[in-house]
């Protein structure tokens, strides 16, 4: 794992391992911050998670039950 100010000042060391494969960690006050990848490893998986996900109409169709039943409100009768 990179520290951030190692990362800036061998920033293409850092690109470098990502292009070989190797994801980059990159730490900011010591808490795991980023992870550089290259554009093949992001587009796969990016792809595997779009695979996975269906459509938003697909969930919404998915819906369990028939039809929704409400309760009857009345308006009250207001004096004015």
């Amino acid at each position: 794992m990179w520290t951030l100010q190692d990362a800036k000042n061998r920033f293409s060391a850092v690109v470098e391992a990502a292009l070989a494969g190797e994801p980059q960690e990159v730490s900011r006050r010591g808490k795991p911050a980023v992870v550089v990848l290259s554009v093949a490893q992001y587009e796969h998986l990016r792809a595997a998670a779009g695979a996975e996900r269906g459509s938003f109409i697909d969930h919404l169709l998915a819906f369990p039950g028939g039809e929704i039943v409400r309760a009857e409100v009345r308006p009250r009768d207001v004096a004015l």
